[in-house]
């Protein structure tokens, strides 16, 4: 098994735009001119998606022709249309017969405590993503849907730490598997292989770590709102030849590699969802592409904290 670039798959074209001033951005996938089948995995009690209601294995689309993550909670649902109306220009979509509908899914992060919480992702910005997409210029860190991520939130944005985007595949044989992950935690995040925390809920001295699962665990009064800027989104890639339902479960499976960096993950407060997406027509066992899925996600986690860099008064693990 050998590591290769997120963007060595078909059929596939990552772009990013942000505004870094105003600390939001956003990623788009674009999946080639006929689509890809799609499935979904939402694990998080507070989600903002648009259209995943289309990945339901009983909802007739088989494919999809877009996935856009970004900043801005649900005001960045409005940044989807940018990327309709470009894929609409070049005559991408469900032929409706007078046009061609693309078929768009969305999912935010919640970055409105970062910096700017009135500039969001649009449409403007989605279409400047796709633009770029065209061109190929994704890279890992402080960039796209990672732009104002941050993690480690368990007492607040006073005590967390910056994060970014980040992404991993690996190719064993004909067949490739990867992951990108936009990390924005309510939780702690750590080294997978090792179990050492990577970044997360800092003490007061801004320099050391402090457990963010024992500090929530040491507080059992009901906290109404905890909705402070969360949300791990993530997609999983493979030219595996899967239909949508496999790839929900498949999609389902790659949730493990969030538990394994991620402590606590899943809350209430937090929207975690993971798309899993078919770019190919390679015959591999459901289950195998599944458990890759997890080791992808979890180390695309690791590398969007890895890759931050410190911003907005939020130090990186770079600094530590």
């Amino acid at each position: 098994m050998k590591e290769i670039a997120i963007t060595d798959f078909e059929n596939l074209k990552i772009g990013q735009a942000e505004n870094a001033g105003a600390g939001t951005g956003c990623t788009v996938l674009l999946l080639g001119k006929e689509g890809a089948p799609t499935g979904l995995d939402v694990r998080g009690g507070g989600p903002a998606s648009r259209e995943s209601e289309l990945l339901k294995p009983m909802a007739a689309a088989g494919v999809i022709h877009a996935i856009l993550l970004s900043g801005g909670s649900a005001f960045g649902l409005d940044a989807a249309g940018g990327v309709m109306r470009f894929l609409e220009e070049r005559g991408i979509g469900f032929d409706v017969g007078v046009t061609r509908v693309p078929l768009v899914c969305q999912s935010c992060l919640f970055d409105l405590t970062v910096a700017d919480c009135h500039t969001r992702p649009d449409a403007a910005m989605a279409y400047e993503a796709c633009r770029n997409a065209e061109k190929g210029n994704y890279r890992d860190g402080n960039f796209g849907a990672g732009t104002g991520a941050t993690v480690g939130k368990a007492l607040g944005m006073a005590h967390c730490m910056k994060s970014g985007i980040g992404s991993y595949a690996v190719q064993a044989g004909p067949l490739k598997v990867g992951a990108l992950a936009a990390v924005n935690a309510l939780g702690d995040v750590f080294d997978w292989k090792n179990g050492q925390k990577v970044a997360g809920l800092l003490e007061a001295d801004g320099h050391t770590f402090r457990d963010g699962e024992e500090a929530l665990l040491q507080k059992i009064e009901v906290v109404e709102n905890k909705f402070v800027g969360n949300t791990t989104l993530g997609v999983v890639l493979t030219n595996g030849k899967f239909d949508k339902t496999r790839l929900c479960k498949i999609a389902g499976m790659a949730q493990d590699g969030y538990a394994r960096a991620i402590r606590p993950v899943h809350t209430t407060a937090d929207g975690d969802s993971i798309y899993a997406v078919s770019l190919g027509d390679v015959e591999a066992d459901q289950d195998v592409v599944g458990a890759l899925g997890a080791r992808v996600m979890a180390e695309a986690i690791l590398r969007a904290v890895r890759a931050a860099r410190s911003a907005y008064g939020y130090p990186a693990a770079s600094d530590l």
